[in-house]
């Protein structure tokens, strides 16, 4: 019987969907982990179409179909080899409160980096990333942002919760260093004059080399702590059709994922997936592309820092 469940652990239908199969432990204050997943199913400063809430766990359930790989291609090591990971769930909140969600998520966020593991974030909506950046900036100080989106996300007309305005307080709350951060597939409009992030848009991304991006960006960051934030819709939704504010002309998931595997080396620090809303879907393409990036993500964590 024993060898019966050991094979079920491997279906790709089977329940048990936690990010690509690993452990769920609730209490994480007891456990040797190196990263810790977090889901965030939060989607009320959306402005588009709704159901980034129900994200995380489309992208873990589409994890399951990279989780058979012992050496993810064409990584050449076995990340669990190097790393441990432990899903902690979904933070939960009281139903229709951003007050709340946002002052908790960071304090959670707070307590997890301080044990010494690193976070994964699976939204939600990109709003979730502010109050991550504040907790990552309490133990990492000022970070450069390296930021994959159809949208830049400065913008200052929103409200106190809107997933387009993150990087317009971050900056000024001293979280992040413009001046070392970079936007890369960026396709709608945005004050150029004085907008303090380097941008590559999707326009220039799609016709240049991905490892020349990723020196670009390397040059960028230099040795400061990166977080990384990859919002779903920089792919162009022919590749992640499930998301609120499709842009047309945007990056392929075969560009994106060599420019991020041409990162090696990058201090990064923190890291967030956002902005799957599965409703949209078409046959999991967009669950499986954040499951895919978020793996990525992992490799190169791993290699900075294991």
């Amino acid at each position: 019987m024993k060898q019966l469940f050991d094979h079920c652990d491997h279906s790709l239908y089977s329940n048990g969907m936690t990010f690509l199969r690993q452990p769920m432990v609730r209490d994480i204050a007891h456990i040797e982990s190196d990263v810790v997943v977090l889901g965030l199913p939060f989607d009320l400063a959306t402005s588009g179409r709704p159901g980034a809430r129900l994200g995380p766990d489309a992208i873990r359930r589409a994890s399951v179909h990279l989780a058979w790989e012992g050496k993810r291609y064409p990584w050449q090591f076995a990340l669990w080899d190097k790393i441990s990971l432990h899903d902690a769930g979904d933070f939960t909140y009281p139903v229709g409160d951003p007050e709340y969600f946002t002052a908790q998520l960071e304090l959670a966020a707070e307590q997890i980096l301080h044990q010494g593991k690193a976070l994964l974030g699976l939204g939600g909506d990109h709003f979730v990333t502010l109050p991550l950046l504040r907790a990552h900036q309490k133990i990492h100080g000022k970070m450069a942002l390296v930021h994959f989106d159809a949208h830049t996300d400065t913008y200052s007309q929103g409200s106190r919760y809107d997933h387009g305005t993150m990087f317009f307080h971050a900056p000024r709350e001293g979280l992040i260093c413009p001046e070392h951060s970079i936007q890369l597939g960026i396709r709608t409009e945005f004050e150029q004059s004085n907008h303090g992030f380097a941008v590559v848009d999707a326009m220039q991304a799609n016709d240049m080399d991905a490892q020349t991006i990723a020196e670009q960006i390397k040059a960028r960051v230099g040795e400061l702590p990166v977080y990384l934030t990859f919002d779903i819709d920089c792919l162009d939704p022919a590749f992640a059709p499930g998301t609120g504010t499709p842009v047309c002309g945007g990056l392929s998931s075969d560009k994106v994922l060599k420019i991020l595997r041409a990162l090696q080396g990058i201090n990064i620090v923190g890291m967030d997936v956002v902005e799957v809303s599965p409703s949209y879907d078409q046959s999991e393409l967009t669950s499986i592309a954040a499951a895919t990036i978020a793996y990525e993500l992992l490799h190169l964590w791993a290699i900075r820092h294991k």
